[in-house]
């Protein structure tokens, strides 16, 4: 299935051919973070299947508590996520679904990693 995807400004556009069902949901302490919200949603697209029509993101590679890295690219303009990927040579692309146009025809999430309970809403406690 196609989707196509672009940053908020339309610097940055794309298209892939995505699996339907192919839809994940991460709850990762990092992914909170990098989000600003309590979880990250990403479609996987191969590389062959993923082509940047316009700009050129912006790409920061982040070193986990595991020592794992990826690689998370946005629109240098206006700070959109677009995909996460391996730092060399790799062989799939996790689409942000918030920049994707399409992907609800792919259903419900099939995955989701980390834990919701790691997340606390409550306000900070004042200590004064």
């Amino acid at each position: 299935m196609k989707v196509r995807g672009r940053c908020h400004c339309g610097e940055i556009t794309y298209e892939a051919e995505v699996q339907p069902g192919n839809v994940n949901v991460c709850h990762c302490r990092d992914c909170q973070i990098l989000t600003g919200t309590a979880f990250r949603a990403g479609i996987r697209a191969s590389a062959e299947d993923f082509h940047i029509l316009t700009g050129k993101p912006r790409e920061y590679t982040k070193v986990a508590d595991s020592g794992a890295r990826r690689v998370h690219a946005f629109c240098a303009t206006c700070g959109s996520p677009v995909y996460s990927c391996a730092p060399q040579s790799p062989k799939s692309y996790s689409l942000r679904l918030g920049a994707a146009r399409g992907w609800q025809r792919s259903g419900a999430p099939k995955r989701s990693r980390g834990s919701p309970s790691s997340v606390d809403l409550r306000p900070a406690r004042s200590t004064r």
